[in-house]
């Protein structure tokens, strides 16, 4: 069996416990699990957030070790590998990480499925680790943060984007003047942030945060742009079916957002990190 598979395979069974041990989590994954084929249709908007993230690596990554977490379907894993690096891809969802192996191949790429809140590798693996928009689905951002410090090689650099508090604040208006429920997932506060870089004992660190407007024709549209990438798993929402009148209701509500350019914008916070360990 090739290496990669046979480790692929063998991470699989330790994280099959998920579970019964973290429903969130393997609601999580199930989410993006189903979502993979369609992905990438879905994800320009996490595809420019990566590419904010990747200026911050150098071009020639040569005889360097690469840690993707949250690798998706091997998108920026790709990018990585085609500056010379090793790349070991990392993600919660069998089928994401089987998307990745069918478009990165094995020539110097390692996959695993794994947990970002327990990294299954040894202290003091990798010169860089590259995460883009996943830590937001940890739950308690310091433990993978603490995580992406330990394996770290000394003077090695940690990458991250995350989303932080008012992502997606027109969406959570219209759907709050429709219903009760929660709709959009809760994100942390920039100062949260901080706290947990503190926990984490990482003490040299450069924040940048930056809001993102995306813009759409419907409200509609974002909404399946959410569904997807897998992102449409909110904790404590209720499993009912929304009807097609709840829908129109939160679409006519989105209205009050519609810009000068006769679109609506989806605003996105997004904080982007380098960690030096």
């Amino acid at each position: 069996m090739n290496e990669n598979v046979s480790s692929l395979l063998v991470s699989s069974l330790r994280v099959s416990s998920l579970r019964k041990t973290n429903d969130k989590k393997w609601a999580v994954s199930q989410a993006f699990s189903k979502a993979a084929h369609q992905y990438d249709r879905h994800a320009a908007f996490q595809r420019s957030v990566g590419d904010r993230l990747m200026d911050k690596l150098p071009l020639d990554l040569n005889g360097l070790r690469v840690l993707d977490v949250g690798c998706g379907t091997g998108h920026f894993s790709q990018l990585i590998r085609a500056r010379g690096a090793d790349v070991v891809c990392l993600d919660l969802s069998t089928s994401m990480l089987q998307h990745a192996q069918a478009r990165c191949g094995c020539d110097q790429m390692t996959y695993y499925q794994g947990d970002a809140e327990a990294l299954p590798f040894p202290d003091a693996s990798f010169d860089y680790v590259f995460s883009s928009l996943a830590l937001q689905w940890c739950d308690d951002l310091h433990v993978p943060l603490k995580e992406i410090r330990r394996v770290l090689k000394n003077q090695g650099k940690g990458l991250f984007t995350t989303l932080v508090d008012g992502s997606l604040y027109e969406l959570a208006q219209a759907w709050s003047s429709v219903d009760a429920y929660q709709h959009i997932n809760q994100f942390v506060s920039v100062n949260a942030v901080k706290i947990a870089l503190a926990q984490a004992d990482i003490a040299e660190v450069t924040l940048e945060f930056d809001p993102i407007t995306v813009w759409y024709v419907t409200a509609m549209d974002l909404m399946k742009d959410l569904k997807g990438i897998g992102a449409n798993h909110v904790p404590g929402r209720a499993t009912r079916m929304i009807s097609k009148q709840v829908l129109s209701q939160v679409e006519e509500s989105y209205q009050s957002f519609r810009g000068p350019n006769g679109l609506l914008p989806a605003t996105y916070q997004v904080c982007l990190g380098v960690i030096l360990r």
